[in-house]
């Protein structure tokens, strides 16, 4: 689940950093700042909620990607990442509550889940989202792996018109070749909406399209969270290049 909102707001000069989790202050820190976006701003359903933090069974498993204000040492921004071993010892992606991943079963293995990204609403500009998906491109070629996936989201607030029409959009240019097709398993009734409104794209998917990545077939209905989510895909080989030196500095 990637909040359809994360960059929206004007941009503020802040000192920021990212890094990775290393304690468990640090991943309840995350998990609050997901309460905060998920279900106080967009009113899903989570666990955790005498607690204030959102909270499943997929976050003990995974690696937390932290943007923090250097100043106040307050997380800002976050991205939950399952490495492939740890995938397999649990059993499963986090998307395959959503899509059949059979088609992808060939590239599991160094296939690298992400989601619950949000970012703080003080904070939604493209400096925040620029340090993270620099720490997921570091995260990436450190270890290794080769594919990105996971669940891009899209509000269903209008009924789920807006994200028809922004299906269609995707279908024109960025689907994905056929061998990598998903299947919803509570997809999205597109015939019954409209998709010829003019919409704009979520930026957070509009970045991961001009990242180079693709679309693996018909969007499904998250009800907890009230979206529309498509399932997307990135080959780091796919990777565009002007971006990858854009996050990782000109040496990249």
């Amino acid at each position: 689940m990637l909040h359809p909102d994360s960059q929206t707001s004007q941009p503020q000069k802040r000192a920021l950093s990212v890094s990775l989790a290393t304690c468990e202050d640090d991943i309840r820190a995350a998990q609050a700042l997901r309460y905060k976006v998920f279900g106080e701003e967009m009113g899903a359903r989570l666990n955790g909620r005498e607690d204030s933090l959102d909270i499943d069974l997929f976050d003990s498993w995974c690696d937390h990607l932290l943007v923090r204000d250097e100043h106040s040492g307050e997380v800002v921004g976050t991205y939950r990442i399952l490495p492939p071993s740890q995938a397999r010892e649990l059993g499963s992606y986090y998307s395959e509550t959503e899509f059949d991943l059979t088609r992808l079963q060939h590239i599991r293995s160094s296939m690298v889940e992400v989601g619950r990204s949000c970012v703080h609403p003080d904070y939604r500009n493209g400096g925040t989202i620029t340090l993270l998906w620099a720490g997921l491109a570091d995260y990436m070629m450190r270890n290794r792996y080769e594919y990105l996936v996971g669940c891009a989201s899209i509000s269903m607030a209008d009924g789920g018109h807006m994200a028809a029409s922004i299906f269609q959009q995707i279908q024109q240019k960025n689907m994905s070749p056929v061998e990598w097709r998903v299947t919803p398993r509570c997809a999205l009734p597109l015939e019954a909406l409209n998709k010829d409104l003019e919409t704009e794209m979520p930026p957070l998917l509009k970045g991961y399209l001009r990242l180079g990545a693709y679309v693996c077939g018909e969007p499904a209905w998250d009800p907890d969270f009230n979206t529309a989510d498509v399932l997307i895909l990135l080959p780091l080989a796919r990777m565009n290049k002007r971006y990858l030196r854009h996050f990782m500095g000109e040496g990249a």
